[in-house]
């Protein structure tokens, strides 16, 4: 009797660890992950709203889904640097086993906090110069994304504003200086405005109160316009600087679509809608066990000139047609 029963126990024993290798991956595909992401714009922003849409839309698509497999928590800063510190050291503080952080605004004090939870990032001006990664093809530490764009894009807003005002002789270039990105984009302009035939100074983009001084002290001379440079803090204050350049009747060119959807003139950018896509795709690589070092980073592949004519009309400018053949949107 003795006998049968420890054969029956040896038998059930095989048959247990013949199921192990089938149960485990099973259990651990479906572990919930954490994914904490630190947005550089205010949750009640629309366009802060449409990019995580499209960041968890993407991830449903790579077999991601909330409270099934993965748990994600969102921190919103609205380009408040000491709240950035603060929701940072709160999203590690849940272990994530990944965060998304767009923009320089976000990405430095992250990476400060950590060198071991693999980070991604989009839209960030110049990774390398800020020291974020190594190189673009080996980033070599904890983090890995998208950029914005080349500095040789800056260039292109000014002649893209040209075009469309030719009188202009004088350009305010909006940007912040905190950020590598903003000092790589003032010096790209800089560097064709002389034989564009205009005059450029900088406008630092710290607070509000600043913004406005700097606008309607600029706005005192005549044939003026105005280049937004790519920054979490210029998407922060766009109703501003969008509001001052059409009181003050100042042309101005924008690093990104969404200033134009609010009645600015005309951009010419990377789709930042893609970047949030395409980070899911890193995310999700991630999560699989692959490392942030060996993810190469990568450029926009997508990018767009968007045109507003009812605010063109509103400034009297006369929209040639080299530069509406040009434009992928044209808004009326």
């Amino acid at each position: 009797m003795f006998g049968m029963r420890r054969r029956d126990f040896v038998a059930l024993l095989g048959g247990a660890a013949a199921t192990w290798p089938l149960v485990a991956p099973a259990e651990e595909a479906e572990r919930l992950r954490r994914i904490g992401v630190l947005m550089s714009v205010a949750a009640d922003d629309p366009v802060g709203k449409a990019r995580k849409t499209a960041f968890l839309q993407e991830l449903q698509k790579l077999g991601w889904t909330e409270g099934r497999n993965m748990r994600i928590d969102f921190r919103w800063s609205a380009g408040n640097v000491d709240d950035v510190r603060k929701y940072a050291a709160e999203l590690l503080a849940v272990a994530p086993d990944v965060i998304l952080s767009p923009g320089s605004l976000t990405v430095g004090p992250m990476l400060r906090a950590t060198r071991s939870v693999p980070i991604v990032f989009v839209h960030v001006p110049d990774p390398v110069g800020a020291g974020f990664v190594d190189s673009l093809a080996r980033p070599g530490g904890n983090a890995t994304g998208f950029t914005l764009f080349e500095y040789s894009t800056s260039g292109k807003w000014l002649e893209s504003l040209k075009q469309i005002a030719p009188g202009m002789t004088r350009a305010a270039v909006i940007r912040d200086p905190a950020i590598t990105g903003g000092i790589g984009q003032w010096s790209a302009i800089q560097a064709v405005a002389t034989s564009l035939g205009v005059e450029v100074s900088p406008v630092n983009v710290r607070d509000e109160a600043e913004i406005e001084r700097a606008i309607v002290a600029f706005a005192r001379g005549t044939n003026g316009g105005l280049i937004v440079t790519g920054s979490a803090l210029a998407q922060v204050h766009r109703k501003l600087i969008i509001t001052l350049a059409a009181t003050h009747k100042l042309p101005a060119v924008y690093f990104e679509r969404l200033f134009v959807a609010d009645d600015g003139l005309i951009s010419y950018g990377a789709d930042l809608r893609d970047q949030y896509r395409r980070a899911a795709h890193y995310v999700d690589r991630i999560l699989k066990g692959e490392k942030p070092a060996d993810l190469p980073v990568q450029a926009p592949t997508k990018y767009e000139t968007v045109l507003n004519l009812r605010t063109a009309k509103t400034l009297g400018l006369a929209v040639p047609t080299t530069v509406l053949a040009r434009a992928d949107e044209v808004i009326e």
